[in-house]
């Protein structure tokens, strides 16, 4: 793939960019290392300073930003801001709390003199160059929620981004550097993935976090292993929006429009299987299709817009054969289920609703990157677990109910790395992000994720004979 923006909503070349020759990519490799040297000794009130600098300016940019993220890969404008805007609101939080997220850690007494030291503690130290592999479907968001725990743990981080984003990309470079991160903090490099093993191999880079497809992740993965490095991956989701006899039906079918459609569809936490208890079925399956049918595709830059066009002409294909596939093995589509015949130009497809599913689609088990939901009828809470979990992806899950029978079941149950009950999946730096099966290991955000690229050292000072 081409390093260059390519407007989604026209199909249009607009700028091509380059790729980083070896000369480059040795001397941002160097720089790098020995700007960790330094940068790992500044005090928390520095990096604050710095990481807060940062949001100030993310901030004021977010009007220019947003547009550019829209015209690389197509989500509306409006989401656009409030992704810059989040952003710089976890920037801030990452800059207040870091100090008590990696304050050093003290056993009880009982414990240190039970392991012979007069005093001991666990002390958290940054590991070094950490290399992120980034997706182009939130591309400041998915950055910094890796680069502001990294960067306020004393980490510094080499950025390879998507090729479809990389104005974004260089964005944020700059970003980092306009707040006044001594240079090699933070560097983006303007590679194809063709150069992330080389990289990734190089003794100075300690560390790999990886945002992507399962391909991808399996990849980086076995490179990592092969060189003992550590690494987070969060990979695809297929997310199960369970919907119980007690639920709110009507806030459950309107905040599941919302959920699926996020970012024209392309979310790996996004409600991708709707799994409706028989009681209330249809009248969710009506509430949730006619929203879905309201929804106004069109111009991702019109204020207006709710469903934007599909990053890449590739991404619209490969869910065309899914629904394609879903239909001719007798799915049946409440909506949609074709390109809209309003727009010629540019990856637009309808938001469309599927039922009538069963095991042997490929969609059943596939994971539907755009705004296409399936919907799974259950008689049971049994069968609600069963078919949530008949996928092979744990990333997230969605369930609405006011039974706390059924909550304390679908906690227990779900294999998933996160429940929500009765609203949407969302981030939050307060809260540890992440899955399990193929979706990936470790996680992001909160304590968990600023651990994740640390030394835990164990202190101990063993105990004078001679004292007292």
């Amino acid at each position: 793939m081409p390093i260059a923006t390519v407007n989604p909503a026209s199909g249009e070349t607009l700028k091509t960019f380059d790729a980083l020759g070896s000369d480059e990519i040795e001397r941002a490799l160097a720089i790098a290392e020995t700007t960790f040297r330094q940068y790992r000794t500044t005090a928390f009130g520095e990096r604050a300073r710095l990481l807060n600098r940062a949001a100030d300016l993310l901030e004021q940019d977010a009007p220019d930003i947003a547009r550019t993220m829209t015209i690389e890969m197509g989500k509306p404008v409006a989401a656009a801001r409030a992704e810059a805007l989040k952003c710089a609101k976890s920037m801030r939080w990452y800059a207040r709390n870091a100090p008590r997220l990696l304050a050093d850690e003290h056993p009880s007494d009982t414990d240190v003199q039970d392991s012979g030291a007069s005093r001991a503690y666990v002390r958290y130290r940054p590991l070094g160059v950490v290399l992120a592999v980034m997706p182009w479907n939130f591309p400041l968001w998915q950055v910094v929620r890796f680069a502001a725990p990294a960067l306020m743990a004393g980490n510094v981080g080499l950025l390879k981004h998507a090729s479809n984003v990389p104005q974004t990309a260089l964005y944020l470079e700059d970003l980092f550097r306009r707040a006044g991160f001594p240079e090699g903090c933070f560097q983006t490099l303007l590679v194809g993935s063709g150069a992330i093993e080389a990289i990734l191999r190089d003794p100075r880079v300690a560390a790999a976090t990886l945002t992507g497809s399962e391909p991808a992740g399996r990849s980086v993965a076995a490179i990592a292993g092969d060189e003992v490095k550590k690494t987070v991956l969060e990979l695809g989701g297929s997310d199960p929006y369970v919907v119980m006899p007690s639920a709110d039906i009507e806030r459950a079918a309107k905040t599941a429009v919302t959920a699926r459609v996020q970012n024209n569809g392309q979310s790996c936490i996004a409600a991708k299987r709707f799994i409706v208890h028989a009681d209330v079925h249809d009248d969710f399956a009506e509430r949730f299709t006619a929203g879905m049918r309201d929804l106004k595709v069109g111009d991702p830059l019109d204020e207006s817009t709710d469903v934007g066009p599909l990053s890449s002409e590739q991404g619209r294909s490969d869910l065309e054969d899914l629904v394609d596939d879903a239909l001719s093995h007798g799915a049946t589509a409440l909506c949609g289920g074709r390109r809209p015949e309003h727009l010629t130009q540019g990856w637009y497809y309808s938001p469309t609703v599927l039922t009538d599913i069963t095991d042997s689609m490929r969609i059943h088990r596939e994971e539907t990157f755009g705004p296409v939901a399936t919907l799974y009828r259950v008689e049971s809470l049994d069968e609600a677990v069963r078919v949530a979990n008949d996928t092979p992806f744990g990333l997230s899950s969605n369930v609405w109910t006011r039974d706390e029978g059924d909550v304390r079941r679908f906690v227990r149950d779900l294999e998933a790395g996160g429940v929500f009950f009765n609203g949407m999946t969302a981030s939050h730096p307060a809260l540890p992000f992440g899955g399990v099966k193929r979706s990936g290991y470790g996680r992001e955000l909160s304590e968990h994720g600023i651990r994740e690229f640390c030394n835990a050292t164990t202190v101990w000072h063993g105990a004078d004979p001679d004292a007292g």
